[in-house]
């Protein structure tokens, strides 16, 4: 199988795991520690020192649950915290949205890239993304499908909407594929497809991984964390590239001690 790289505010990551760290400018996050106001520039900073390599920042929660906001608030919400970050890194920065005009008037305050949950499900969103050179991570929502093996709508899904971002024009290294873990119709499905993540490598694409502190890993919110790095030690062994996760420094020491870093 190829070596799969990518490609996001000129920096290239074509091996190991890296970290994207979760700033969520909302005030209903599942994870009430992620939600950032004023701080965000300093929240960012701290994820930085700590070993992310990709801020992202979300402007609307995607928990069981939420109650949709429409795309000026969310726009509201993202975009200060977005020309905050900008200020004082030049970290790259990810802002999670599936509503083209959020995903425009991040990308116009410093954002470079676009962590989409649906799947591509307005295609405006890649015109989008291929307009501004922007990044763009594609997650698959199984929530309301009919395909009865789960894998194969994992794969089927994930090729489908990356081919049409290339066709939209954006370059294929620029792409990278979510699973969805906790996007799926039980815990039972996330448990499934957390054992045969690795399989979607078979999409062409490198993978990013998702799971920090997720329902299906049972218990309490606060009491997630030694099952969230159980995961992140999973990437590390198959080769994620990414893992997308709230406590940026002691996944970090997970992957760091796995890799030989930490020695």
């Amino acid at each position: 199988m190829k070596d799969c790289v990518f490609e996001v505010r000129g920096k290239a990551f074509a091996g190991g795991t890296h970290i994207m760290a979760i700033l969520n400018a909302t005030p209903d996050s599942f994870f009430p520690l992620s939600r950032v106001d004023d701080d965000a520039a300093e929240r960012a900073l701290k994820a930085v020192r700590d070993g992310a390599e990709i801020i992202d920042i979300g402007g609307q929660s995607t928990r069981p649950g939420h109650k949709e906001v429409g795309a000026l608030e969310e726009i509201t919400r993202v975009v200060p915290a977005v020309r905050a970050v900008r200020e004082v890194t030049d970290a790259p920065i990810s802002v999670d949205t599936y509503l083209p005009e959020v995903a425009e008037a991040a990308l116009e305050a410093g954002a470079d890239m676009i962590n989409d949950v649906s799947c591509i499900k307005d295609p405006e969103l890649a015109r989008v993304a291929a307009r501004y050179g922007a990044s763009l991570c594609i997650m698959h929502d199984r929530r309301q499908s009919r395909e009865r093996d789960l894998m194969n709508d994992k794969l089927t899904g994930l090729v489908a909407a990356a081919e049409f971002a290339r066709r939209a024009g954006v370059p294929e290294k620029r792409i990278i594929l979510d699973g969805g873990i906790g996007f799926n119709k039980s815990a039972d499905e996330d448990r499934q497809l957390l054992a045969h993540y690795s399989e979607l490598k078979l999409a062409g694409y490198p993978l990013l991984l998702g799971t920090s502190r997720k329902s299906f890993m049972g218990g309490e919110v606060s009491g997630r964390l030694s099952a969230t790095l159980e995961t992140t030690a999973q990437a590390v062994r198959e080769g994620i590239l990414f893992v997308r996760v709230h406590d940026v420094a002691e996944n970090k020491s997970v992957i760091d001690a796995l890799s030989g870093e930490g020695k």
